[in-house]
């Protein structure tokens, strides 16, 4: 007994006006179910109303009537059978856009109960001798092959595939080579790889080559897409083929559409590796620049893809664009994201002849209103001074200006800047010291603190008043960020190793201050190191502290060379905006049953997970505690497999290993006490994780802020006596 909706709302009245004997009423209401389904709105209970309007002469209400069916032949599969019978008489109609349209949808509806029926209808229409229907069909042979690969291959659908890309309508080559390289993905990814022998692996020949490159200028634009990516794959036999295969691409860089262009890029960008006449290469370098400017006249979306890729080439060719700085100067309504990737053109294409624009113009932007923008310039004129060693001295002197203008955010970044240019070239511009330390109290952001303490610290022989300087951070230690106590700390050392005889009482506060209070281990860690090395070789803390760095320097590329040899292959794509390969954003195929298969083998391996966990923890046991001052030799202990034996045989080891373990964070507590109760045997000279007592004083960490380095070495050496197994770190567990 079937179910009858209710005589009331508007499904119900939809539903009466499509079953109306009126035409146009009928129409009407198709229109109207097309418009709510649109919305949003469930209308999948009229798909039955709904089919009965499909077998008419009127076009526009076929189209409307084939577009419910696709949005709801999934839901409904069952009663889309009941539309098969139109779908062939469709595809048999005297007009080629009703056959067209029939095979479309067919293609469209991905439902497994009416592949079977397809396959004649699209054998027939891939050899219409009208073009247009046979462009449609061969963009539903991929659309198959994704459904079902074997039946494509049986039934030939690839074979005539092949012969289509010998069709005289460029279209059908178009659409052709589209559907071919298609499937070529679809059967690359496929699990288990298909062999390059297959028919479904797309591999264009010497004779392919000549048939798309004759249909290339005949294309429309999402056609010489398809083609020109299918030529960016094409591996040219010698150096003359890839010749021609440029010549006849570059006329594309005349088309009004940005994909054209820069799937002409990319061919050209690929086939000019074979390419080994320098005159002939710098004749396409040449040639792709206008384009490529052209583009940024696009809107800003469009700007920002061409200025991403723009930025990919000008990593392989810096030359490329070596005379258009101009172009990529900033106007007053780019959006942010767009002037960022412009600024970091502009600094590429910096040289000697344009360095004063660049400076005139990023000291423009640095007195705009957006101060992420703003800090971005000043960013860049570091970046600059960097890469250019003749315009430092003029990158200085607008830093300074800035300096002078007394806006915080300015001053902060402009701090930054300064300790990378002084990192770069050390010992030149030390007279601007003193304007970076008038500006002290303007900091307020870690990495703008972080910065000047290390300008203070690399130069305390050449400050009076450092250890002051100093003295301001020491004071407020605690309260600083991890970032500034670090900095600190190495600063005062330095400070110290320069000027001892000032510094004694500074650099005790700041390491007793660091390995008491301080609750960033890292900041600990460094403060017992320094102590330990100023203790015991003031020689071998200068050695560290003080020792020679090589200057920074800015690389040219942002990605390595075999990744920028890819990218340039993926030009057009998301790939090159991103500047990552594909397979990091995209996965590959759908999630089936080989992939849920696969995923059960994978699980299968949680024993051995478990017994490599137990081998790790118990080597980790073995392994020498970094803080272990003392000279007598490790106890030589079982590793490897071998090490899982010592591990105490209870209940829980035992559960956890089997799998069985009902709580395993419970039995991995008991496992590790019972360890640890079993380590108390091991003797005073070597615990487990022995060497340091955690509340001792340890390293240095006396009662009395005015304990002398004598001291603290006196406190580390009477370690050596009061191992106790208590103290085994596994024992606060």
């Amino acid at each position: 007994m079937s179910i009858r909706a209710p005589r009331k709302g508007e499904n119900y009245e939809l539903s009466v006006d499509l079953n109306s004997e009126y035409r146009d009423k009928r129409k009407d209401a198709i229109k109207r179910v097309i418009a709510s389904m649109t919305v949003g709105k469930d209308v999948s209970g009229l798909f039955p109303d709904v089919l009965k309007n499909m077998q008419t002469e009127d076009l526009e209400q076929k189209k409307l009537v084939y577009l419910y069916l696709m949005n709801y032949a999934k839901t409904q599969p069952e009663l889309v059978i009941l539309a098969v019978n139109t779908f062939v008489k469709d595809s048999e109609d005297p007009n080629p856009l009703v056959r067209a349209l029939a095979i479309r949808t067919m293609g469209c509806l991905r439902a497994e109960r009416i592949i079977d029926y397809l396959c004649d209808p699209l054998n027939r229409a891939l050899r219409d001798e009208n073009p247009y229907v046979r462009k449609t069909a061969a963009l539903c042979v991929a659309k198959l092959y994704d459904l079902k690969p074997s039946l494509v291959i049986d039934n030939g659908f690839l074979s005539r595939l092949h012969e289509m890309i010998a069709d005289s309508n460029p279209m059908v080559v178009a659409n052709t080579v589209a559907a071919l390289t298609d499937i070529h993905k679809t059967a690359s990814t496929a699990h288990p790889p298909v062999p390059s022998s297959d028919p479904a692996i797309f591999n264009i020949t010497p004779h392919i080559l000549n048939k798309i490159l004759i249909a290339l200028n005949e294309c429309t634009e999402w056609g010489r897409v398809a083609v020109l990516n299918a030529l960016s794959r094409y591996t040219a036999q010698d150096e003359k083929e890839s010749e021609h295969i440029c010549e006849r691409v570059v006329p594309q860089f005349q088309h009004v559409n940005g994909s054209v262009v820069l799937a002409a890029v990319k061919v050209i960008m690929v086939h000019m590796r074979g390419v080994r006449r320098e005159d002939f290469t710098k004749q396409l370098v040449r040639k792709m620049a206008p384009p490529l400017v052209t583009l940024l006249s696009s809107p800003p979306e469009v700007q920002w893809v061409a200025l991403r890729n723009v930025n990919l080439l000008l990593q392989k060719r810096p030359d490329l664009l070596s005379n258009e700085m101009r172009v990529f100067f900033c106007k007053y309504n780019d959006p942010l994201y767009v002037k960022v990737e412009k600024l970091d053109i502009m600094v590429r294409l910096a040289n000697d002849n344009n360095v004063d624009a660049l400076l005139s113009e990023l000291k423009e932007y640095a007195s705009e209103v957006d101060v992420d923008f703003v800090r971005k310039s000043i960013k860049a004129i570091g970046q600059t001074a960097i890469s250019i060693e003749s315009s430092a001295e003029r990158c200085v002197n607008v830093l300074l200006d800035l300096i002078g203008t007394r806006v915080s955010y300015v001053v902060q970044e402009a701090v930054v800047v300064m300790k990378d240019i002084f990192r770069k070239y050390p010992s030149t511009y030390e007279g601007v010291i003193p304007t970076l330390c008038a500006n002290l109290d303007e900091l307020d952001e870690p990495e703008a603190k972080a910065s000047l303490i290390w300008i203070i610290g690399e130069y305390a022989e050449k400050i009076d008043n450092a250890d002051e300087l100093l003295g301001t951070f020491v004071d407020t230690f605690t309260e600083e960020s991890y970032q500034v106590q670090l900095q600190t700390l190495t600063a005062v050392v330095k400070l110290f190793l320069k000027k001892p005889d000032s510094s004694q009482g500074i650099v005790q506060r700041v390491l007793d201050t660091a390995t008491k209070d301080c609750e960033s281990p890292d900041v600990r860690d460094r403060a017992y190191i320094y102590w330990r090395l100023l203790s015991t070789d003031p020689g071998a803390a200068k050695a560290v502290v003080l020792g020679h760095r090589p200057p920074i320097s800015i690389p040219r590329t942002t990605v390595s060379p075999a990744l920028l040899e890819e990218l340039l292959g993926e030009i057009s794509s998301l790939a090159s905006i991103y500047h990552k390969p594909a397979e990091t954003f995209i996965g590959h195929g759908r999630i089936g049953a080989d992939a849920v298969q696969r995923k059960g083998t994978e699980s299968s391996d949680d024993h051995a997970f478990a017994q490599k966990a137990f081998r790790t923890v118990v080597a980790g046991q073995q392994a020498e505690n970094l803080l272990d001052f003392d000279d007598v030799p490790a106890q030589e202990e079982p590793s490897g497999l071998a090490a899982t034996r010592i591990l105490p045989s209870t209940p829980a080891a035992a559960s956890f290993l089997s799998g069985t373990s009902t709580n395993p964070l419970d039995d991995l507590v008991s496992i590790f006490g019972g360890m640890s109760a079993s380590s108390a045997h091991v003797g005073a000279g070597g615990p487990a994780f022995g060497g340091v007592g955690i509340g001792d004083g340890a390293l240095g960490g006396t009662s009395s802020g005015n304990a002398s380095f004598g001291s603290g070495v006196d406190a580390v050496g009477s370690l050596d006596t009061g191992h106790k197994a208590q103290e085994d770190l596994l024992g606060l567990f």
